[in-house]
């Protein structure tokens, strides 16, 4: 990971000092293997020392302890619960409303939380993509919609107070902060602009708008696990049987 974004750094700083466009007459490749073997570029270090060193630092920086590895895993997992948390609480906090209930894309969780110190580095593994935290409001009817979408996918991390069971790949017995379903209601719901957009096939939701402040679901993540380890409290989510299902233990 390092050594990736050390040569991003040097070959965007090598674009930066060109003030002219170079057009090539012809290309030609040659492959190289990447081992200890192979020698290293000393100027090439030398001119994104000053770089890595401020981005080792920050991706190095401990903002939380989790006193257990955290993965992913169907139908719910503590990790996935976390991270649905994570989303309905600075949801609200960042566009100051209530939200009914957030997901989180089982797709989307890109790695796990080892046990231990959680860095900065940590998150941006766990979530690599620049996905926005976005309000969305739906109709009930589409919410069940969504839901069964996510049944049939195996389950995907929702926002405590809600949970609904998967049976025949379909979402049955759904609550929504704590009360059943209605289809006639109006549901404020925490999504990431991606899956708010129609993606990973959610094509229920792509008609209806959303409210976006830029703010990227990775940051969202730093500044909640912040506030746990400022509370005194480790990063320690539970399988809460929130999503279940007859073919998938939580056990």
């Amino acid at each position: 990971m390092r050594l990736s974004f050390i040569v991003y750094l040097g070959l965007f700083g090598l674009f930066l000092s060109c003030g002219t466009t170079q057009v090539p007459n012809s290309v030609s490749y040659s492959g190289y293997s990447v081992s200890p073997k192979l020698p290293a570029d000393t100027a090439l270090l030398n001119l994104v020392q000053p770089y890595a060193v401020e981005v080792n630092r920050t991706m190095n920086k401990v903002i939380g302890f989790t006193p257990t590895t955290l993965t992913k895993r169907l139908p719910e997992s503590g990790l996935g619960n976390f991270m649905a948390d994570c989303m309905q609480a600075m949801a609200a906090k960042k566009f100051g409303v209530p939200i009914d209930i957030a997901f989180m894309n089982q797709g989307g969780i890109r790695a796990s939380l080892n046990k231990g110190n959680i860095t900065v580095g940590n998150v941006y593994e766990l979530m690599p993509f620049d996905n926005l935290l976005v309000v969305q409001e739906i109709k009930g009817a589409v919410l069940e919609a969504f839901l069964t979408h996510m049944a049939a996918d195996g389950g995907w991390p929702i926002s405590k107070g809600s949970s609904f069971k998967i049976k025949n790949k379909q979402a049955v017995d759904i609550v929504i902060n704590g009360k059943p379903l209605d289809r006639n209601a109006t549901y404020i719901t925490a999504n990431s602009d991606y899956i708010a957009q129609g993606g990973s096939n959610a094509a229920m939701l792509a008609v209806f708008p959303f409210q976006n402040k830029g703010y990227l679901i990775r940051d969202a993540l730093i500044e909640y696990i912040q506030g746990i380890t400022a509370s005194g409290q480790p990063i320690d989510p539970k399988v809460e049987n929130r999503v279940t299902s007859n073919s998938n233990s939580n056990e």
